[in-house]
Order: C-alpha cells, then sequence, then structure tokens
C-alpha cells in the first residue's frame, strides 16, 4: 500500500535557509543589542547567540510569518529583557576602555550616549531602541515589550528626560536627523 500524499496535498515549500537569514539579520541584530546592553559588546554577542539558537529551533514555523526579521527583533527584546532578570546580570562593565579607532562624527558623544543608555532600567532602554533606533511606533513598540501604549509613552517620555539630564546640552542638535525618522541613537552609532 503506497502512502505518498504528493497527489493529495500539494508540496509544502521549503522555507529560507536559516544561515541566510542569520546572516543578512544578523549585523543588525547584533547592533540592537549592543545599544539595549549599553554598549557591552560582549554581552551583545551573547544575547544574538542566545536569540539566534531561540528563532533556530522554531525556524520552520517562524520562516512562515509575514515578518520572521521583526520576530526575530521581538525574541531578541525578550532574551535581553529575561537576561537583565537573571541575578547573575548584576556584573558591570568597568570605566577603562581599550584604545581603539572609532569612526564617526563624534566619538565622545557616541560613550556618552552608550554610557546614558546603560544607566536606564533595562525596559525603558528596551523602549528607547524600539522606538527611536529600530523606528518603531508606539503600538508596535508595546506590542513586542508587552505593554501598553500609555506605559510606552510613559516610560519613552521618563528615559527621554533622563537621557537629556545626562546628555546635556548636544551643542544644538535636535533629536532627530533631518528626515525626521531616526534619533540621535541612529546617527551616533
Amino acid at each position: 500500500m503506497d502512502h505518498s500524499t504528493s497527489a493529495e496535498q500539494p508540496a509544502e515549500p521549503v522555507p529560507p535557509d536559516f544561515p541566510a537569514f542569520a546572516v543578512s539579520r544578523g549585523r543588525h541584530l547584533l547592533r540592537t543589542a549592543f545599544l539595549l546592553t549599553g554598549g557591552d559588546a560582549h554581552l551583545a554577542e551573547d544575547l544574538l547567540q542566545e536569540a539566534l539558537g531561540r528563532i533556530f529551533v522554531k525556524w520552520r514555523r517562524i520562516s512562515r510569518l509575514d515578518n520572521p526579521s521583526g520576530y526575530a527583533q521581538t525574541v531578541l527584546v525578550n532574551t535581553f529583557l529575561s537576561y537583565r532578570r537573571r541575578r547573575s546580570s548584576s556584573e558591570r562593565v568597568t570605566d577603562t576602555l581599550p584604545d581603539i579607532a572609532v569612526d564617526g562624527p563624534d566619538p565622545t558623544l557616541r560613550l556618552t550616549l552608550l554610557r546614558a543608555l546603560g544607566e536606564l532600567p533595562a525596559q525603558d532602554r528596551a523602549v528607547l531602541v524600539l522606538r527611536f533606533w529600530e523606528d518603531r511606533s508606539v503600538e508596535e513598540t508595546a506590542a513586542a515589550l508587552r505593554l501598553s501604549s500609555t506605559a510606552v509613552r510613559s516610560r519613552s517620555s521618563r528615559a527621554l528626560a533622563r537621557m537629556r539630564a545626562t546628555l546635556g546640552d548636544t551643542g544644538g542638535r535636535t533629536t532627530t536627523d533631518p528626515t525626521g525618522r531616526k534619533a540621535v541613537l541612529g546617527r551616533v552609532l
């Protein structure tokens, strides 16, 4: 008896290759993880690795979604937030930075921004990164973090006020670039 189902059901499309997805989105996800961790490159790499591991396990289902990249971003943020809740996350990066060349218009502002991000509570930092680096709407951010839109707005306002207090005068710069899309996070990093 032939149990072949090829005549009964159409063949399921082959999902995109996970390694190709990881290569194409990995750099962007790493940069987001770097921002979430307040500039800790090693922790960002660890978070990305853990998030990609979680995605890989469910890749066949995730690859069929309309936006697997958005799902990956949400997994990364949730991985970061769960890491922050763990007791072992109390380790802090020292103030001593290695001497490395920095490409960019204002390395001092970049370091100050990363330090200010690092001082924010984890959820406030996640709100700022999603809203202003990832350029997500309030509703998208609320859905990703499982918060209400009101909570996202209040956290965003409170976190921006703390960032402004830490950063002080930015030399007349506005919080958005000329196109109005990305905040100072995008321009500095």
